[in-house]
């Protein structure tokens, strides 16, 4: 059979099905560093929403599933493929198709990059908010496909608040335009923001209409602020957000982190136990409120630096976005992905420094302390995620459940996180959004075993994971 699925790919499609044994290999991983149990079918690379519909209508007759992958980048699982799966690629489908300034809004193929977007949109004085540190190698898809967020959301949204419509192909090869290009629309339910997020169970993202942003004039600033330890950071973080200031970045680093970013980019080592605050503001009033947030991080204890210039703001910047490269360093790395309220943030550095003392893992940590994201990376010289390791995330991801928290804020579940979905959500609601995801593909073809497992997380309990 999986020779006749094959067949019939390239009946319809020709050389944009690849079976290279190099392209199998690669799909079989994301950016998480886990992999699949095997090499899947075949990975179909789409020049159109034509080649797309075709591939689905042919899985959909032979009952093989389709595991939608974009650039690869994402940190769940969630894109990778197995044994007798087929891979659909939108990489190729990379055309911005329309930008309307007067309406704020751009249609997309979803293979565009977050960074060529923005270069694209930049002349005609618009961008568009979401900022993956990924930005450079992550697509527009992807970020609808999981719910990315980035640097800039607690100021400008989530992608949930970016994007208008989706252009969704179903398992069994309908078109669906979902949403609308008007600012307001409730017409029926939101199935747009169903899918966004939904890790490509319910279908497959063909194109998207996102609402843009102008570029608002102004010098922006850059503010650092260096503290003694992380729970003192943290502190100086809720500080500026209980003060009224809105930066449009806020990130925060723990020592651990800190260190071995400063140590990839080759800079003085910091102090140890420093913790810092990475802090942009941006607008007209940048300065002003610039000036305003220094004041709140030294009365919090702070040491405080401030800058305008452009090229240094950036090199600020670089140590943030450089945390995922610096993590790779280390060893083996498991990079999580927890959400709590913004004032909850001191409390969970107390958890993530009570796992690390209780499970002796060491936890590097950033955050988004601007909406309370956290990205603890738990490390380890193993090449293989050890069960004390899963132990560990286990008692950290409860810990962020406890104090008003979620298990994801942007990286979505994928396989990592399936075992845990059905405890943070309850009964009801898992048994609802499984009854979804039937409605949206009856068979079960699209990718198959994940977010979901087969029984609720707090029956089946952590294991081994071949993601």
């Amino acid at each position: 059979m999986t020779h006749a699925v094959v067949d019939r790919l390239r009946a319809a499609l020709g050389d944009r099905v690849d079976t290279a044994p190099a392209t199998l290999e690669d799909a079989r991983a994301d950016r998480s560093g886990h992999s699949s149990s095997g090499a899947p079918l075949a990975v179909v690379h789409a020049a159109s929403v034509e080649d797309v519909q075709a591939t689905l209508r042919i899985a959909h007759a032979t009952g093989t599933p389709v595991v939608a992958r974009g650039a690869g980048t994402g940190l769940a699982g969630a894109a990778n493929a197995g044994p007798g799966e087929i891979v659909l690629s939108t990489m190729n489908l990379r055309r911005v198709l329309e930008i309307r300034p007067d309406d704020l809004l751009a249609v997309v193929e979803p293979g565009v990059l977050n960074g060529e977007l923005d270069a694209i949109l930049a002349p005609h004085g618009l961008w568009w908010p979401p900022d993956p540190a990924s930005r450079d190698i992550s697509t527009v898809g992807g970020n609808i496909a999981t719910g990315a967020g980035g640097l800039l959301c607690a100021k400008y949204g989530v992608v949930r608040d970016a994007v208008l419509g989706v252009d969704l192909v179903l398992a069994d090869g309908r078109l669906l335009h979902l949403g609308h290009r008007s600012v307001k629309g409730v017409t029926g339910l939101d199935l747009t923001s169903l899918v966004i997020g939904s890790e490509g169970r319910l279908g497959i993202i063909v194109g998207a209409t996102l609402k843009l942003r102008r570029i608002v004039p102004g010098t922006p600033c850059t503010i650092v602020a260096t503290f003694p330890d992380v729970r003192s950071a943290a502190g100086g973080s809720a500080a500026v957000t209980a003060s009224g200031a809105q930066p449009a970045i806020m990130e925060l680093m723990d020592a651990r982190s800190l260190a071995a970013v400063h140590a990839l980019l080759e800079l003085d080592p910091p102090a140890e136990g420093l913790a810092q605050l990475t802090i942009r503001t941006d607008g007209p009033l940048a300065a002003a409120e610039a000036a305003q947030i220094a004041e709140v991080l030294r009365t919090a204890g702070g040491a405080v630096t401030v800058t305008d210039d452009a090229a240094e703001g950036e090199r600020l910047l670089r140590i943030r976005r450089s945390m995922h490269a610096a993590m790779l360093t280390l060893g083996t790395t498991l990079i999580e992905d927890v959400s709590v309220p913004r004032s909850a943030l001191p409390d969970m550095f107390d958890e993530i420094a009570r796992i690390e003392r209780e499970f002796g893992v060491p936890i590097p940590t950033v955050a988004h302390a601007g909406d309370g994201n956290l990205h603890p990376n738990f490390v380890t010289d193993e090449p293989e995620i050890p069960d004390v390791i899963w132990r560990a995330a286990e008692e950290l991801f409860r810990a962020a459940i406890r104090l008003g928290g979620t298990l994801t804020g942007e990286h979505g579940i994928g396989v990592l996180k399936s075992r845990w979905l059905a405890e943070e959500l309850g009964e009801d609601q898992w048994d609802l959004q499984q009854r979804i995801v039937r409605a949206f593909d009856p068979t079960g073809i699209l990718n198959p075993g994940k977010v979901f497992e087969e029984g609720p997380a707090f029956e089946t309990g952590p294991e081994g994971s071949d993601a």
